[in-house]
C-alpha cells in the first residue's frame, strides 16, 4: 500500500500540536533501546536509519505530499481525520503551511550505522528546524520507531550469532574465514510480510553473506550504495527441498541423490534435504554407496536435516543405543565415512567434499550448544552451517530491547525546558533522560550518554547529521557498515 505520510501516525498524535504549551518552538527527542529481555544482549547494533530517510522522509513525503496539489493533500487529510475522529477542531492550516514550505523542517543526528552501543544510550536525536513546526518532531515518532527498531534488533541478533561462531572458530578451526557463510538467512517465508522479511534480511547481511532472502540484496543496493557486481552482498548455493526429494519416491531416494550429484550438479556446492524418510540411513548407507562419486566431485555435497533435536542430531544423543548413528550424531557419522583433517588446534575437520546444514529451530542458545557440543567431541565448529529462520528474527517485538522515542527537551517562549518522565510506579526502566542529550566515547572506545547537555555538546559529539530540511546527509555504504561492525 502507499502510505499517506501525513497520517502515517498513531491516531492519538493527530491533535498534539494544540496540546503543547502555547509558544512552543522546539521539541527535541531521541530513540533509545532502554532495556532487554534477552540475557545475551547488553549492546545494540544501529541500522536502518538511511533506509527510513530515503524511503519515507524523502520518497514518500515528496511523492505523496509535497508534489501533490495542496487542495488534494488537504482534502485527503481532512476526510481521513474527520471520518476517524468525527467533526473536530484539529484543523488543516498547519498541514497547508507545511505543504507551502515544501520540505520537512526536521534535523536528525545519529551514531554511524553499524555502531555497537550500550543499552540506554540514544542512537539518534530528532528535532524541528522551523519553530512553526515544533509539533512535527514527535508526530514522526510512530513511523520512525516502526521502521528502525526491527532492523536494529535483527542486526543485533545476527551480530550475536557472528560472535558465537567467531569464538568457536578461533578455538577449534584457527580461522574465521568460513564464519561469514556459517549463518544463513532462512527467515523469508516466516516473516510478517515481504517488507519485514527484506528489512530483517538486510540486517542479517551486515554480519553474514549467506541468505535465501534474495530481495534483501536489492534492498541494500537501493538504500545502502551496495553493488553486487563489485562486491559480495549476499549469496547461496544450489539446494533441494522436500518436494524435490519426495517426488521420485522413497524407493528411489538413493537414485535421486545420485542424479543430483552426478547429472545435475557434477561440480560445485549442492545442499540436499536428507531427512524426508530415514536420515540415519542417508548418513550411514547412502553415504557409503555414494562415497566414491562424492569424493570425485570438484565441490561439496551438503546434507540437510531439519527435524529432531538440532543438538542431538548434529552432536549425538547420549541416551541412544551405544554406537548407533543417533548416539554418534551426523558429524561423527560423516567423519567415519569421509574422514578429513585436523586443524592446528587439533580438532577434526570434515573432508571438504562434504558438509552439513541445519535450518530448523535454531536459536542463539541452540547454536552455541551445538558449537560447544562439537568442540567437546573434538570437532571444529565450522563443520556446520546454521539456517537462521523466522523463529529468531520474527519472534521479537519493540519491547524485546525496549525501543522508545522520547522527548527530553523543549523550547517554549524562548525558554529552554528539560522534559523527562520518572514514574513512581515504575522500576526505573521507563525513566527518560533529561534535557538535550549527547553521546561520547570513553578511552576504551565505548559510547556513553551525557544528558542535560548543551547544543554545542549535541553538535560536537559522536552524532553526525544525517537528515536536514528534506535532504539526506552523510550517506553510508554497506561496505562501511560491515567494516564498522566487524571491528566490534
Amino acid at each position: 500500500m502507499n502510505l499517506n505520510p501525513v497520517t502515517a501516525i498513531d491516531g492519538y498524535k493527530v491533535d498534539h500540536r494544540r496540546q503543547y504549551p502555547d509558544q512552543t518552538e522546539i521539541v527535541f527527542s531521541n530513540l533509545t533501546a532502554r532495556t532487554t529481555r534477552r540475557n545475551y544482549t547488553d549492546k545494540m547494533v544501529f541500522f536502518g536509519l538511511q533506509y527510513f530517510i530515503k524511503d519515507f522522509l524523502i520518497k514518500c513525503w515528496n511523492a505523496d505530499f509535497f508534489q501533490q496539489p495542496k487542495e488534494v493533500v488537504i482534502r485527503r487529510f481532512e476526510r481521513r481525520i474527520n471520518n476517524y475522529l468525527g467533526a473536530n477542531n484539529v484543523g488543516t492550516q498547519h498541514i497547508a503551511d507545511l505543504h507551502d514550505l515544501g520540505y520537512l523542517p526536521i534535523k536528525i543526528m545519529a551514531l554511524p550505522e553499524g555502531s555497537v552501543y550500550p543499552l540506554r544510550v540514544p542512537c539518534l536525536v530528532i528535532f524541528n528546524t522551523d519553530e512553526r513546526f515544533f509539533w512535527l518532531t514527535n508526530y514522526l515518532e510512530t513511523i520512525l520507531s516502526t521502521n528502525i527498531w526491527g532492523m536494529c534488533t535483527s542486526a543485533t541478533t545476527a551480530h550475536e550469532y557472528k560472535k558465537i561462531f567467531t569464538k568457536y572458530a578461533l578455538e577449534t578451526d584457527g580461522s574465521t574465514e568460513f564464519v561469514n557463510w556459517q549463518g544463513h538467512d532462512f527467515s523469508f517465508r516466516g516473516m510478517f510480510g515481504a517488507q519485514a522479511a527484506v528489512m530483517s534480511g538486510a540486517a542479517h547481511l551486515l554480519s553474514f553473506t549467506g541468505t535465501d532472502t534474495i530481495p534483501a540484496i536489492d534492498f541494500l543496493e537501493d538504500y545502502y550504495l551496495a553493488d553486487s557486481d563489485k562486491e559480495l552482498v549476499g549469496g547461496s548455493v544450489a539446494a533441494t527441498e522436500h518436494s524435490v526429494m519426495c517426488a521420485g519416491g522413497m524407493e528411489n531416494e538413493l537414485e535421486t541423490f545420485r542424479r543430483l550429484i552426478e547429472d545435475i550438479y557434477p561440480a560445485g556446492i549442492v545442499s540436499i534435504v536428507s531427512d524426508s524418510w530415514d536420515f540415519w540411513q542417508v548418513m550411514t548407507d547412502f553415504t557409503m554407496q555414494l562415497k566414491d562419486k562424492i569424493l570425485a566431485r570438484n565441490g561439496k555435497v551438503v546434507f540437510r536435516p531439519d527435524t529432531g533435536s538440532p543438538v542431538k542430531m548434529i552432536c549425538g544423543d547420549a541416551s541412544a543405543p551405544l554406537g548407533s548413528p543417533e548416539y554418534k550424531g551426523a558429524i561423527e557419522c560423516l567423519w567415519e565415512v569421509f574422514g578429513g583433517t585436523e586443524s592446528s588446534q587439533g580438532y577434526k575437520q570434515l573432508d571438504p567434499h562434504v558438509g552439513l546444514i541445519y535450518g530448523d529451530s535454531i536459536t542463539i542458545e541452540i547454536a552455541e550448544a551445538i558449537c560447544a557440543g562439537l568442540k567437546a567431541k573434538g570437532f571444529a565448529s565450522t563443520n556446520v552451517v546454521f539456517g537462521i529462520g523466522s523463529y529468531t528474527y520474527q519472534y521479537v517485538t519493540r519491547d524485546t530491547d525496549g525501543f522508545a522515542v522520547k522527548a527530553t527537551f523543549a523550547k517554549i517562549a524562548g525558554i529552554d525546558k528539560e522534559i523527562f518522565k520518572a514514574p513512581k510506579t515504575g522500576d526505573g526502566i521507563k525513566n527518560s533522560a533529561k534535557g538535550l542529550v549527547a553521546v561520547y566515547k570513553n578511552k576504551q572506545g565505548d559510547f556513553y550518554l551525557k544528558e542535560q547537555a548543551s547544543w554545542s555538546d549535541v553538535y560536537h559529539c559522536e552524532f553526525i547529521p544525517v537528515f536536514e530540511n528534506g535532504k539526506i546527509l552523510n550517506e553510508v555504504s554497506l561496505a562501511e557498515i560491515r567494516a564498522r561492525l566487524a571491528a566490534n
